[in-house]
């Protein structure tokens, strides 16, 4: 944006020392005027007349005085003016050197170039916290910038499979019209069921990561129970017995993003588990300060090296095999910026015995009147059904 011109901090700087010690030389100027000369009488006066001539003699008179004083008072505030100028012009140079070098990185950061960082060095001052604040974020914005560059890759990448694939089905189809189209419809429906799932997944995330969703009060032990009642059938088909339990577990938030992250969470532990013998735990706790949704799984055992990358997009975890209930990729990362966009703090942690164990911790809300009411119910209800919901096989995310 273009501006008038104006004048520089340094030269403002400048004329505001030279201006400071000008004004000290005339109030000093004048104290004496005010506190000596007045004293002075206007007409000559003897001293001792008559006696030793050493001692004796005229008193000097103010407008003799004032014409000698007048002369020397210009030329000290002459002195003033140009030293205060030349000093001035070099203590405002020294003082402003480390915001010469703030405005270089933020030239340079402005070409697209993130990785520079200003390292400003001294001691903690001014411009020390704001070197320290901007290279802070200039690693934030690196490293916001290559996730954002390794996740539209991999969104290219997802995408472009089902294209292909799609293409690949209809040239098949255009090349031998002489076959059923009852097997190429059923492909292309679950190609394209496909694509919409994972554009969905894609929408969620980017609204997440927005932060474009309205608060409310929300229980998230009644989210995690309706996310494990949603998927008891696939806890069934694949075996896995569900245990829940926990307390109420008040916070602030936006029910559906919640509801999607604690499903993802539960799909994922039923999808990754042990096959016909599996178990996943689901529990809420609350604290002072915090509120705690954790899902806990067995299955293999992971490395932490595997486990701190699967929160990244279109990881799978040990293999990408993409089964009936795999998922799109994207579940965990969807967690992640869920917990994120609620302040929250997600934590993924290797089993000993096999497995995964997540943790979602968010603040915590004081409980809102409306929703302690229809909450107790089922609460308890939820309690006398535990051996039933711990009977039944559950699970879950879309990693």
């Amino acid at each position: 944006m273009d501006r008038a011109p104006g004048l520089s901090v340094r030269l403002k700087l400048t004329l505001s020392y030279a201006g400071f010690l000008m004004l000290a030389g005339a109030l000093l100027l004048a104290a004496v005027w005010v506190f000596l000369l007045r004293y002075v009488p206007d007409r000559a006066v003897l001293v001792n007349p008559g006696t030793d001539p050493l001692t004796s003699g005229v008193f000097p008179v103010r407008s003799n005085l004032l014409h000698v004083f007048a002369p020397r008072a210009a030329a000290v505030l002459a002195f003033l003016l140009v030293f205060g100028l030349l000093g001035g012009w070099i203590l405002a140079g020294r003082m402003l050197a480390p915001l010469t070098r703030i405005t270089d990185a933020t030239r340079t950061a402005a070409t697209g170039s993130l990785s520079h960082r200003i390292r400003l060095p001294g001691r903690s001052d001014e411009f020390r916290e704001l070197a320290d604040a901007f290279d802070a974020m200039l690693a934030r914005l690196e490293a916001h910038v290559a996730e954002q560059q390794r996740f539209a890759a991999n969104a290219s990448h997802e995408l472009r499979t089902p294209l292909a694939i799609t293409q690949t089905l209809l040239d098949a189809a255009r090349n031998d019209q002489s076959r059923g189209h009852g097997e190429l419809v059923d492909r292309l429906h679950a190609v394209n069921t496909r694509a919409i799932d994972l554009t969905e997944a894609l929408l969620v995330l980017s609204r997440a990561d927005q932060r474009s969703f309205a608060r409310e009060h929300v229980d998230v032990s009644l989210i995690a129970e309706e996310a494990t009642e949603t998927l008891l059938l696939l806890a069934e088909e694949r075996g896995v017995t569900i245990e829940t339990s926990g307390d109420m577990t008040p916070t602030i938030g936006s029910p559906a993003l919640l509801l999607q992250m604690a499903t993802n969470l539960v799909h994922n532990a039923i999808v990754h588990n042990l096959p016909g013998q599996g178990t996943v735990w689901v529990t809420t706790s609350a604290h002072p300060k915090s509120v705690v949704l954790t899902v806990e799984n067995t299955g293999e055992k992971l490395t932490p090296q595997l486990v701190a990358t699967l929160a990244e997009p279109f990881r799978r975890g040990t293999e990408r095999v993409r089964t009936e209930h795999t998922g799109v990729g994207l579940g965990l990362a969807i967690v992640k910026s869920i917990t994120q966009a609620h302040d929250g703090i997600l934590t993924l942690t290797p089993r000993a015995a096999g497995g995964l164990c997540v943790t979602v911790q968010l603040p915590a809300a004081a409980p809102h009147l409306a929703d302690d009411r229809q909450a107790r119910p089922r609460l308890a209800s939820t309690a006398r059904a535990g051996g039933e919901i711990a009977a039944a096989n559950r699970g879950g995310s879309l990693l």
